[in-house]
């Protein structure tokens, strides 16, 4: 679709006096000092031609660290003022249909031209089909809508069933329907911006700068550093963001209103608890290093990666009581190439340093020594560090804990499908496939 102009943004532009301290205001006050400031009536916002400053030609010349220390004593305004200066109509919004919403009413604020971009994977809920027809047409704008292949979809589900991911991980459904189509999108532009925030999941957002050399992607003119990446809401917090959209009055996602926080596919976000963080309510199957859907991949820094690498080499093991076979690779192999299992066997895979394997680890022991004298045996496969990619391919694993049981008198086995561990639970899921015990 043609690039978007806004010729009547909600709000009047407003330019920033030399005076207005540059220190980090929350969107409301900066909104306030804005309007304070200024003191004037509103004016109609002036059309005009898109400067384009630098190009992606340019940005070796750049430095990106001292421009994103500058950026982060900046406000939301002056990030995407300075955004568009600088990239022009080359640069667009994306919009997931959540709380970024906000990008588009403080772009609107800055009375620049702007293009917005979603992507449209096919299994979006209704509430947020809604919000994008809605927002189109209380900023007056058009949003550049992309979709995933068609035959690649089609291909996937055929193979693999309308719910792989439930089983194989989101990475690959992400993959068709998000990374692939904004791959492409991004290939159209010289910079984009998110909305991604610090405050989001502290275990892969902590490093989020206000603007960089998109680590994943690669811009128009190709190749590494060809594309930037801007993040102008990385300092605000939740409660910062959702203040100015009420001030605002911007339209929202009626989802949030239902406890949704964080909102992507119908199948993979649900509502959250008070308290949790808000990326909880997405993949909840999987572990939380493993919560991004691959378009912000690069946000952990390798202090993280090597914090995980050490948790991951901690000879601190689990299931120790001596009612749990502990099996090695070989032995599990064995498991699973049985053609017909002569005992009933329940595995569970499991990494010890992961907080949902060691709180499962009672009811685990506890179930052991209630099944076993029924003829159940339990077994355990560390599934970690070097046995991690041989577990996925052979043994269903895509989180942790992962439980497996192997049916006597049957070959293969069944996983467990949810996250219900207590002992009845798995007494119940045990003689639901083998019979009464």
């Amino acid at each position: 679709r043609p690039v978007v102009v806004v010729p009547r943004p909600r709000w009047p532009f407003f330019r920033f006096p030399a005076s207005m301290s540059m220190s980090v205001l929350s969107p409301v006050s900066c909104v306030a000092s804005l309007v304070t400031s200024r003191g004037a009536a509103p004016k109609r916002a002036q059309s005009r031609g898109v400067s384009t400053r630098a190009t992606a030609g340019k940005n070796a010349a750049i430095d990106f660290e001292a421009l994103d220390a500058t950026m982060q004593q900046q406000t939301v305004v002056q990030i995407l003022d300075q955004a568009l200066d600088m990239y022009g109509e080359d640069l667009a919004i994306a919009f997931s249909g959540a709380e970024d919403v906000a990008l588009i009413q403080y772009a609107a604020l800055t009375g620049k031209p702007f293009r917005v971009f979603s992507l449209d994977t096919g299994r979006l809920n209704p509430e947020t089909y809604q919000l994008f027809d809605d927002v189109e047409k209380h900023f007056g704008i058009k949003i550049e809508f992309t979709f995933p292949d068609e035959q690649q979809v089609t291909d996937l589900v055929n193979e693999k069933g309308m719910f792989s991911f439930l089983q194989d991980g989101h990475k690959e459904c992400c993959g068709v329907r998000k990374v692939k189509p904004l791959r492409k999108k991004l290939r159209t532009l010289k910079a984009w911006v998110t909305g991604q925030r610090k405050d989001q999941s502290p275990g892969t957002r902590a490093a989020v700068p206000a603007i960089q050399v998109d680590p994943v992607f690669e811009g128009k003119e190709g190749g590494a550093g060809s594309l930037v990446k801007f993040n102008p809401l990385t300092n605000a917090s939740s409660q910062e963001v959702w203040d100015f959209l009420r001030v605002m009055g911007t339209p929202v996602n009626k989802l949030h209103g239902m406890g949704y926080v964080s909102i992507g596919c119908a199948p993979c976000t649900r509502a959250v608890l008070p308290g949790q963080q808000e990326r909880e309510g997405r993949w909840w199957w999987e572990d939380s290093a493993s919560k991004e859907c691959g378009l912000h991949s690069g946000n952990m820094t390798e202090e993280e990666r090597l914090t995980q690498d050490a948790r991951e080499a901690t000879d601190a093991d689990i299931f120790v009581d001596g009612s749990v076979l502990a099996l090695d690779r070989s032995g599990m192999d064995a498991l699973l190439r049985e053609k017909t299992h002569a005992e009933t066997t329940l595995a569970v895979l499991y990494a010890p340093w992961c907080p949902f394997c060691q709180a499962m680890q009672g009811s685990f022991l506890t179930s052991a020594a209630s099944l076993a004298p029924k003829g159940v045996n339990f077994v355990k496969f560390r599934a970690d560090g070097d046995e991690k990619e041989w577990a996925k391919e052979n043994a269903s694993l895509n989180s942790f804990p992962t439980i497996l049981l192997f049916p006597k008198g049957r070959s293969g086995y069944v996983k467990l499908p949810s996250e219900r561990r207590d002992p009845e639970s798995l007494e119940i899921f045990v003689s639901s496939i083998v019979g009464k015990l």
